[in-house]
């Protein structure tokens, strides 16, 4: 084991690694800024360069990117309001609320290090639990890493910010899309339509984009101004915020320890530990008599700060050890190393040792460096916000394009982006989780192959009563049993925690915007339901099984909807203000729409350079000048991808 540690350490003694694990660094904190994007766009924004890299370099450059991105995403809560991603929320309350009285720069500085702090912590319960899980996980079959990854489906979607039925509907979506493609256990295609694009089943990095880049530009590029319109000085306090890390070190380390614990639990999440470490930070002052949590008490800005790294490091634990991802980006980082031939799960403390080791060094010198990059550009990163967002979108669209082509080498794959990220945004301003989705995809495959396979090795059933699988079956019961114990508890209107944890759009959306959504999965599954008819007796278990799960989903939501409908008395309707932004929203699909057909038409280098230069002038109204330069900036950087990273540009039919 020490001598595994050791070779994984010293393969940092190569520049070119460190060089990928800092290119990982610097996209993670950049993307950590723009709201929404998030350690998913980051980690999607780069699995197409690991098809053309060594697979520690790729492997170094996932991790970089996913080992800070809630290092950065708190600049923008703290500095303008507006925060860098879901579980950035809770620094609106203090951090922001720090920056307004001129201690903009302490609150980032607490920020920075906790955060470091809590991924170094997680690094150190990864590199404990291994030799103590080894002798354990080793004894895993198909019963136990099956029950895992029901329980990774399940958690995820039980747990999602309040919004449970609406979570366990989008992870049968997530699973009914991850059946397309062969079947992993009959010799036959399932709901491709007869197209040979949907042969090989929806590419992993299509579907992260689609649902999570792709809904978010259209929903900001809705907006077409700048992120924030308010500036706040980041102000002062740099140093005094590294004394109150040694001041308050007891909320370090409760905060990191909040957030490895729930990094642990797959799905849970960073917004709903961040939210548990805030919690717990205030109960803690409160029982002190010295709590001024809600108006800039830096222990505010110090707990969420350490569970917020802490989660991701921890999350390598069941991704890694379990084959089960722990959050979003893991799943991506699941797809990564099934690409290099790496299978998560028990076998891998066995066989790739020294790959845990590698991952484990690399997120702890990511964290230290990300922590020190953040200390030096968290000014220049700030004002990103204050860019325009359609001058972003004019670079982000080709990129996430050009990224989710590189898996399938199909155009088509821009079609499939497109619908995704209308889904996405939908699922945004009906408050609707998309991580549930995007785990549930991921776990599709393997979810159906280990059932068979263990449905073969047991086949009396006798695999329900072995231990660990009676566990995992407990803490299911658990999950579902305490949130309705809690709600027949909770009194009416006192879910401010569910609001909170929402990643829902700033506009909320009338009542028969849901109807309509819960009608519209109800048609999706029936569809499923019966063309699973169609596939084989073996093939058609688990599609019919999931369409009749999402069949009830559906309804259940629906009877929620009406029960919504009748409290509001009405079905609502949309005001001036949503007409006006559903306008905007229709110009960006649009626009999408036209980039898609140009690069179709013309190529991916012609079709983005008239695309982005009209799409400057016309929709961003930077001047001619400076949005010829900006494309050309744009073209030239997509032809160095095409002829120094090795990825492939989609060819035109003319050109």
């Amino acid at each position: 084991m020490l001598e595994a540690a050791g070779a994984a350490l010293a393969s940092f003694a190569d520049p070119m690694m460190l060089l990928f694990l800092g290119v990982g660094v610097v996209v993670g904190i950049v993307i950590g800024v723009i709201p929404g994007l998030g350690g998913t766009g980051a980690v999607a924004v780069l699995v197409p360069f690991v098809f053309v890299l060594e697979p520690n370099q790729a492997i170094a450059m996932i991790i970089g990117a996913v080992a800070v991105v809630h290092t950065s995403d708190v600049v923008t809560s703290v500095a303008l309001g507006i925060p860098g991603s879901a579980a950035a929320s809770v620094f609106l309350l203090d951090g922001h609320e720090m920056a307004k009285k001129g201690q903009g720069g302490r609150a980032l500085s607490m920020s920075f290090l906790s955060s470091m702090i809590g991924g170094l912590v997680g690094i150190v319960a990864l590199t404990l639990v291994v030799p103590i899980a080894g002798p354990i996980v080793r004894t895993f079959g198909s019963p136990e890493i099956f029950a895992l990854i029901v329980m990774g489906v399940f958690l995820t979607a039980m747990l999602s910010k309040g919004n449970m039925i609406k979570g366990l509907l989008i992870s049968a979506f997530g699973l009914a899309l991850g059946q397309i493609g062969v079947s992993p256990v009959s010799a036959e295609y399932r709901y491709t339509f007869g197209s040979d694009f949907l042969t090989d089943g929806i590419g992993l990095v299509a579907a992260a984009l689609g649902i999570f880049g792709l809904a978010e530009i259209i929903d900001l590029v809705a907006k077409r101004g700048a992120v924030s319109d308010e500036k706040i000085a980041l102000g002062g306090g740099w140093a005094q915020g590294i004394k109150d890390i040694v001041r308050y070190k007891g909320d370090v380390l409760r905060g990191s320890a909040v957030g490895v614990g729930v990094g642990t639990l797959p799905g849970v999440g960073s917004t709903a530990g961040s939210w548990l470490a805030y919690g717990q930070a205030q109960a803690f002052a409160s029982r002190r008599k010295n709590s001024r949590f809600g108006s800039g008490d830096p222990r505010g800005v110090i707990a969420p700060s350490a569970a917020s790294n802490g989660i991701e490091s921890g999350a390598l634990i069941p991704t890694l050890l379990f084959g089960v991802p722990g959050a979003a980006p893991f799943a991506l980082l699941l797809g990564v190393l099934l690409i290099f031939g790496i299978q998560p799960g028990p076998r891998m403390i066995t066989t790739d040792l020294d790959v845990v080791y590698f991952i484990v060094w690399a997120f702890a010198i990511a964290g230290v460096v990300g922590a020190a990059i953040a200390f030096g550009v968290a000014r220049p990163l700030a004002k990103l916000s204050f860019i325009s967002f359609p001058i972003l979108a004019a670079a982000l669209i080709p990129i996430l394009f050009m990224s989710g082509f590189q898996e399938p080498l199909d155009l088509n794959v821009f079609y499939l982006m497109l619908v995704l990220g209308i889904i996405g945004w939908v699922c945004k301003i009906t408050d609707i989780p998309r991580a549930p989705f995007l785990i549930a995809f991921v776990l599709a495959e393997p979810l159906e192959r280990y059932y068979f396979l263990t449905v073969n090795a047991f086949p009396s059933g006798d695999w329900l009563a072995r231990p660990f699988v009676l566990v995992i079956l407990l803490i299911i019961v658990g999950a579902i049993a305490i949130p309705m114990l809690r709600r027949l508890r909770r009194k009416k209107g006192s879910s401010d925690d569910a609001v909170r944890l929402s990643e829902q759009s700033d506009m909320q959306a009338p009542p028969f915007v849901d109807m309509f959504v819960s009608v519209c999965a109800l048609a999706v599954f029936i569809t499923s339901t019966v063309m699973s008819q169609g596939f084989s007796e073996s093939g058609r278990l688990f599609p019919l099984s999931v369409g009749c799960v999402g069949i009830l989903l559906s309804l259940l939501s629906l009877f929620r909807d009406i029960q919504r409908v009748r409290n509001n008395s009405g079905f609502g309707r949309f005001d001036d203000a949503w007409v006006k932004r559903l306008k905007v929203v229709g110009v960006s699909v649009a626009w999408v729409l036209v980039y898609i057909w140009l690069v179709f038409v013309l190529g991916l280098l012609v079709g983005t350079g008239i695309f982005s230069l009209v799409f400057l002038i016309w929709v961003a109204q930077m001047k001619v000048w400076k949005s010829i330069v900006y494309t050309a900036c744009i073209v030239g950087a997509l032809f160095a991808l095409t002829e120094f990273a090795q990825l492939v540009a989609p060819v035109g039919y003319l050109l």
